[in-house]
């Protein structure tokens, strides 16, 4: 028995000896600069004031447009060589000559939402020199669909034809004259 009781305090203690060698360390704490300390990125470096904008309920039709402003935030000129859009339904417009570090610029997107009703989600990608790389902006409005001059409920005589007994019948029992 005593060889039994031997054997599983030896099994327990490698047990925990190969526990113990398999930890993790700890992370080493990387230290935050002080409140005071002035973070440089070298480069132009794009930001944006907001990046989203919510036109609201617009009507189906409707054409609206709205200005994101940015401000180059580096210490070289930003210069923002195309800006996308996902649809044909938005058209860009945006600071096409250098940005001096520390001055602003802006994005403009104009939406025409004729022929687009309902929930409306659009993305501006800005390709610029940033060091960030490619920014996303985006906006949404939900456009109202257009109501017709016309009721659903129709009131009145239907155009579809008086019922006849020929449509009882096979096409050509139909045209055969009836004896009386």
């Amino acid at each position: 028995m005593k060889k039994i009781y031997l054997l599983a305090f030896s099994l327990s203690l490698g047990f925990s000896a190969a526990v113990a060698q398999t930890a993790t360390p700890a992370p080493v704490p990387v230290p935050a600069p002080a409140a005071n300390q002035k973070i440089v990125t070298e480069g132009p470096v794009l930001t944006f004031a907001e990046s989203k904008h919510d036109f609201g309920t617009i009507q189906e039709g409707e054409i609206v447009k709205h200005t994101f402003k940015f401000r180059n935030t580096g210490n070289q000129p930003l210069l923002i060589s195309e800006v996308r859009v996902t649809c044909g339904c938005t058209t860009p417009d945006w600071t096409k000559t250098p940005v001096a570090p520390g001055q602003n610029g802006f994005v403009t997107a104009q939406f025409n939402s004729t022929g687009k009703p309902g929930q409306n989600q659009k993305v501006v990608t800005v390709v610029s020199n940033s060091v960030t790389g490619n920014t996303h902006i985006s906006f949404i409005a939900d456009v109202a669909p257009k109501t017709s001059g016309t009721s659903a409920t129709q009131v009145g005589p239907t155009t579809e034809p008086a019922a006849t007994h020929a449509h009882h019948y096979p096409a050509t029992e139909a045209a055969k004259p009836v004896k009386k």
